[in-house]
C-alpha cells in the first residue's frame, strides 16, 4: 500500500527527506527523483571533493535519476556543514548549478534546488537566497502524522552498518565451532573416499561439528534453513558452518543466488558450480544477479541474509571475517545501501587487501554502479 503525505513547503519537504531515505544525511547530496507529483524514493550520494569536476559529477548523478522508472521530475538537497552563505552564493553553488543544467538538458523538471548547512537553510531557486532557521525543519505535526516507520530516521548514513556486539567468549565458542567443523569435513571426506585418510577417530569427533558437516553435503537446503535461524542467537555450530561457507568464493556464489531467488535456483547454482569446476560455461541467466541483473530480488530474504552475514561475521575469526564481511557488503548493495556497503568493504581490505569479492564490490561502488532493481519500485511517496 503506498503512503501519500503532503507536504505544504519547502521545510516540510526537507522534514520529510531523512524518513523517506531512512537516514539523516550528512554531508551528503540527496537526489528525489519525482514521478508526477509524487517521491520515487531518496538517493543519496557523498558530496564531492571541492576540487571535483562538477559537470561530470552531475552528468553520472542525474543519469542515475534518468533510470528511475517514471521519473520525469528531481529534487536536489545539499546537507553541508560547511557556512550557508548567500551574499556570494550559496555553499556548493557551482556543483548545484551543474546539476540543475543537467536536469534541464536531460529534459527532468526541477521541483527544488535546497541546501541544509550548519547555520540555516534555503533554497537555490529563491530571490535573493535568504537564509533561514534550521528551527523550521523540526515540524512536530508533520512528523506526528507519519506512518510508525518514518517518524525516527537513523542518525546518519552510515548508522546500522556496525557489526552487532558480541563478546570474547561468544567468539570463542565460533571458532572452537570452525575448527571443529574443519576436523569433521576432513574425517567425513576421507570416510567417504573424497579425500586421503584422515587421522581423526570419527568417535571423538564433536557430534555438532560432524552434523554440521553432513549438512554441506546439500548446501541448499542449509542454506535455506540457515533463513529461519535467529541471527541473534546462533549455535556455535550453526555459526560455523556459515562461516565455512562464506570463507569460499564457490559455496559463497551459490548461496548469494539463492538468497536473491529461492532453493531450486539455489540447486541449480550448485550444478552449475560443479559443472563449471569441470570445464563448462557458467550459465549467465544464474550469474546475472551477481553483477545486479535480472529481475528484482526478495528483498525479505536479502535482508535476513544481511543479518546472518552480519552476526556470522560479528563472531568469525580475523583471518575468515572478510568472507562473511564481503557477504554482507554484497547484499547492502543489493539492497541499495551503498554507504554500509563500502563499510563493509573497508572493513574486510583491512583485513585482506587482496579478497576477491571485496575487490569487485569496491570497482562497482567506485564506479556508483547499482543493481538495476534499486530503480524500479516506487517507494513511500510525498507530495
Amino acid at each position: 500500500m503506498t503512503t501519500i503525505i503532503k507536504a505544504a513547503d519547502a521545510a516540510q519537504f526537507l522534514a520529510l527527506v531523512p524518513r523517506l531515505a531512512g537516514c539523516r544525511p550528512v554531508r551528503s547530496l540527496a537526489l528525489v527523483p519525482f514521478g508526477g507529483s509524487r517521491t520515487l524514493g531518496v538517493m543519496r550520494a557523498d558530496l564531492p571533493a571541492a576540487d571535483a569536476d562538477v559537470d561530470s559529477v552531475a552528468a553520472t548523478l542525474v543519469g542515475m535519476v534518468c533510470r528511475v522508472r517514471e521519473a520525469d521530475g528531481l529534487a536536489l538537497v545539499v546537507y553541508t556543514d560547511e557556512a550557508y552563505g548567500a551574499d556570494a552564493g550559496i555553499a556548493r553553488g557551482p556543483l548545484v548549478e551543474a546539476l540543475i543544467r543537467k536536469t534541464d538538458a536531460c529534459g527532468l523538471r526541477l521541483i527544488e534546488a535546497l541546501c541544509v548547512a550548519r547555520d540555516g537553510w534555503g533554497s537555490y531557486l529563491e530571490d535573493g537566497s535568504p537564509r533561514h532557521a534550521l528551527d523550521d525543519l523540526a515540524d512536530d505535526d508533520l512528523v506526528k502524522s507519519l506512518p510508525g516507520d518514518l517518524r525516527a530516521p537513523l542518525p546518519d548514513h552510515i548508522a546500522g552498518a556496525a557489526l552487532p556486539d558480541v563478546d570474547l567468549a561468544q567468539r570463542e565458542r565460533a571458532a572452537q565451532a570452525l575448527r571443529a567443523l574443519g576436523e569433521a569435513v576432513e574425517a567425513v571426506c576421507a570416510a567417504t573416499g573424497r579425500e586421503p585418510a584422515a587421522h581423526t577417530d570419527l568417535a571423538r569427533l564433536d557430534p555438532q561439528a560432524l552434523a554440521a558437516a553432513c549438512a554441506l553435503d546439500d548446501l541448499p537446503a542449509l542454506f535455506e534453513d540457515a533463513l529461519r535461524w535467529d541471527p541473534a542467537d546462533l549455535r556455535p555450530a550453526d555459526a560455523a558452518a556459515i562461516i565455512w561457507c562464506l570463507a569460499r568464493p564457490a559455496l559463497r556464489d551459490v548461496a548469494l543466488v539463492q538468497w536473491c531467488t529461492g532453493i531450486d535456483i539455489g540447486d541449480a547454482a550448485l550444478d552449475a558450480q560443479l559443472r563449471w569446476q569441470g570445464g563448462e560455461d557458467y550459465p549467465a541467466a544464474l550469474a546475472q544477479h551477481l553483477w545486479g541483473e535480472g529481475e528484482r530480488p526478495d528483498a525479505d530474504r536479502l535482508r535476513t541474509a544481511l543479518a546472518l552475514a552480519r552476526h556470522t561475521a560479528a563472531l568469525a575469526p580475523r583471518d575468515v571475517r572478510p568472507g562473511p564481511l564481503a557477504t554482507a557488503g554484497w547484499l547492502s548493495w543489493a539492497l541499495g545501501r551503498s554507504s554500509h556497503a563500502v563499510w563493509y568493504v573497508e572493513r574486510a581490505t583491512e583485513i585482506d587487501p587482496q579478497h576477491g569479492l571485496t575487490g569487485i564490490l569496491a570497482a562497482m561502488l567506485n564506479a556508483g554502479h547499482l543493481p538495476e532493481w534499486v530503480f524500479e519500485r516506487p517507494l513511500p511517496s510525498a507530495t
